[in-house]
């Protein structure tokens, strides 16, 4: 079998398995909606993804929101990590002499890690705005301070020379590697940890504005994942970057406006 043929059933292998812990994602989202739809609210625990009184809210409350938003992370980020995972395993097998899949594995943890991370992040977040009774039991904010503020930073984010560089990064798997390219084990560990931070870097603040229409309202889950999908492959897509900011701050501007 040719260099080529071998390549094309591998990537069509990495492509697959990446589809289908998309897949599972989305399936663990679903089910966990489906069961907020059809449990009692007050009663429902962390497994139905509708949130106790903050008084009941203990360690595993906590893990279990972390646990949701490492979930959706990975849901949203895969489809548009795609292309640097492929771009990173056509890259190493030309550079080695062996085909094994075990690095684009290793790689993908870097990334996931880092996603994980933030994961954290905003279960904390999460924790803490509950505590001071800015998010709803159903996980959506019920100031218009806070909706307004957080549409204001991701707008304002959205044009800032970090935004672009993180874009540019995350837009250009070429580029990256070539630039980022380390050997061994660690060193494509270090690599995925790098694109993750790249894409964080780039999507940290549209993430936050499920705060606004609902943590677990999948629609806006959808929606805000393909926007970024469509950023980072589109052809024109970092123009999508300075139109957004403009209209979420207008958005927030709105939110805001309407207090006085």
């Amino acid at each position: 079998m040719s260099f080529e043929a071998i390549l094309r059933r591998e990537r069509l292998i990495i492509g697959g398995c990446l589809a289908a812990i998309v897949l599972i994602a989305w399936s663990y989202l679903l089910h966990s909606k489906m069961m907020m739809a059809n449990m009692d609210m007050g009663s429902m625990d962390m497994a139905g993804m509708v949130m106790p009184e903050v008084e009941r809210w203990g360690a595993a409350t906590v893990f279990s929101l972390f646990l949701m938003w490492a979930v959706m992370m990975i849901g949203m980020m895969l489809p548009s990590a795609a292309p640097m995972i492929l771009t990173f395993h056509t890259l190493n097998e030309r550079r080695t002499t062996s085909r094994p899949l075990v690095p684009v594995g290793i790689f993908l943890l870097g990334y996931i890690v880092v996603w994980t991370g933030y994961s954290a992040v905003a279960a904390l977040a999460q924790w803490g705005l509950h505590k001071a009774a800015f998010l709803s039991s159903t996980m959506v904010a019920t100031s218009p301070v806070l909706s307004g503020g957080l549409l204001l930073v991701a707008g304002l984010f959205q044009l800032t020379p970090l935004k672009r560089v993180c874009l540019k990064g995350c837009r250009s798997p070429f580029s990256f590697l070539m630039s980022e390219w380390r050997d061994g084990t660690k060193g494509t560990f270090v690599m995925g940890v790098r694109h993750g931070s790249y894409c964080v870097g780039c999507c940290w603040a549209l993430m936050t504005l499920l705060f606004i229409a609902g943590v677990m309202n999948l629609l806006w889950v959808a929606i805000i994942a393909l926007f970024v999908l469509a950023e980072k492959i589109l052809p024109k897509g970092e123009l999508l970057a300075p139109i957004s900011g403009v209209a979420l701050m207008a958005a927030g501007i709105a939110f805001i406006v309407r207090l006085w």
